[in-house]
């Protein structure tokens, strides 16, 4: 003991960093180590912890995981909703994130509903449309419940050209509509005729000039190019300079094969060139496409959804029916020019998926320049990205970050970590502003409420102490 005090001391302290103070005043090197309890010291959280921390659980998620890395989401078509997407009818309208009536829906929602009943023709004003949302004669139901996925707002009706996906290890099939662009636009709330307009120039001009091209050049690999486009500076969520840039290149001879006006042509090929966000609508239903192979795992704790409608966040779980939801947190970040946090609307729309998949944001590290666009530094992207590895189950070895030495994407959120450990998943993405049609006023970062995680962890409680 002596011999201890005789010589010169590294102190580490854990807990009250109060007593790191005092060690440091006395000028001794001393590191704060940052510790909170397993489950924050919530003694009912880790009773069900311990029931769930078993071999049995483990199995399970390693078996969840396993399919959605096996998933190989490929680009087969793009056709109308109707004929494609499971259960839509004439009067359903889907949205982004978990259920929500019509009265409760955020600004941009309302607005991008009203957009699409009047792109049906089944409202010929804002305020008919107004009235057929509320009288009860249409149906809302989130896309996640219907294979599909939707940016911001999320809403897809009938008559709307949607992406179709198919992950080719299993056949399942996801769903997304073609990204509009920037600036005013449906997912933002926007239904003005140029919106209309350049929604009809898609179903009518656009859609039938992409299946051409795909019928010439056959499914594209979905997975191939986010994998590429990872290792040129995207995340694939907020960045898709790299992936749009890849897409477009590998369309390109089938466009000009395919038998279609040199107009049309030019038009679509313009269309993708001059939209770097275009891959977006590519990425959400692969990941979709993806996780959705390793959902309805009976026993699992592994994420499958993450989606927010602008009222409530929520998460689905693999071994779990339902959704799990809280109120949704304000992004933090970076706001455009002219706008303040009073007019950001709350966290809104389905591209979560791509964190659920372990790309987006928790891939950041691998994407320093998205730092310009949501903010903080490049140190702030790597540590989001080191930090996601402690609440997942894998790495994704398809999927890789070159400024981690190509270490696979973290993979499979484990609700079981999420709780223990208190760090929630990270989410960069845009923010929308409060009222409908305004669009996009900056891009930030976000975290899930730790409520979704709470309430699903003890429905798993539930549900193993009535076997």
């Amino acid at each position: 003991m002596a011999n201890l005090f005789d010589s010169t001391l590294h102190a580490i302290n854990i807990g009250a960093s109060t007593f790191s103070k005092d060690i440091d005043r006395q000028g001794t090197d001393v590191v704060q180590y940052d510790w909170s309890p397993p489950a924050g010291g919530d003694i009912s959280l880790l009773a069900v912890l311990d029931q769930l921390n078993t071999s049995e659980t483990d199995e399970k998620n390693a078996e969840a995981v396993a399919k959605i890395k096996a998933a190989h989401p490929m680009l087969v078509g793009i056709n109308h909703a109707r004929y494609e997407i499971p259960g839509m009818h004439a009067h359903l309208i889907l949205h982004a994130g978990p259920p929500v009536e019509w009265r409760d829906m955020c600004g941009p929602m309302q607005g991008a509903v009203i957009g699409a009943l009047l792109y049906e023709g089944l409202a010929t004003t804002e305020a008919e449309a107004r009235e057929l949302a509320a009288s009860g004669d249409i149906e809302f139901a989130p896309c996640h419940e219907h294979d599909a996925v939707g940016p911001m707002a999320g809403v897809i009706s009938p008559s709307m050209p949607v992406h179709i996906i198919e992950n080719v290890t299993d056949g399942n099939r996801a769903y997304c509509t073609v990204n509009e662009g920037l600036g005013k636009v449906l997912r933002f709330g926007a239904f003005s005729d140029d919106v209309l307009e350049r929604l009809r120039w898609i179903e009518k001009v656009y859609m039938p000039a992409l299946q051409k091209a795909l019928d010439v050049s056959g499914a594209v690999d979905l997975r191939a190019l986010i994998a590429q486009a990872l290792h040129m500076g995207d995340e694939c969520h907020n960045r898709n300079k790299a992936a749009t840039s890849l897409f477009l290149r590998d369309m390109l001879p089938a466009f000009l094969a395919a038998d279609m006006t040199d107009d049309v042509r030019k038009q679509a090929l313009a269309f993708i060139q001059k939209n770097e966000h275009y891959f977006l609508n590519l990425s959400m239903p692969a990941a979709k496409a993806s996780l959705e192979a390793g959902h309805g795992i009976k026993g699992s704790t592994i994420v499958t959804a993450m989606a927010r409608n602008g009222v409530d966040f929520g998460i689905r779980v693999s071994g779990l029916d339902g959704w799990f939801t809280a109120k949704a947190n304000y992004v933090e970040g970076l706001l455009f020019p002219g706008y303040t946090v009073e007019d950001a609307a709350p966290d809104l729309g389905d591209s979560a998926i791509t964190e659920t998949l372990g790309i987006g944001g928790f891939a950041m590290g691998g994407a320093p320049a998205i730092v310009q666009f949501v903010g903080g530094a490049v140190e702030d992207a790597l540590d989001y990205s080191r930090s996601m590895y402690t609440i997942t189950e894998d790495e994704n070895n398809t999927y890789s970050i070159p400024t981690l030495d190509f270490r696979g994407t973290p993979l499979g959120i484990d609700v079981r970590k999420v709780i223990e450990t208190g760090v929630l998943p990270v989410i960069n993405t845009g923010m929308a502003h409060r009222e409908a049609g305004i669009g996009q006023v900056g891009a930030g970062i976000v975290h899930p409420p730790l409520d979704c995680f709470t309430k699903a962890l003890k429905a798993y409680s539930e549900e193993v102490s009535h076997v």
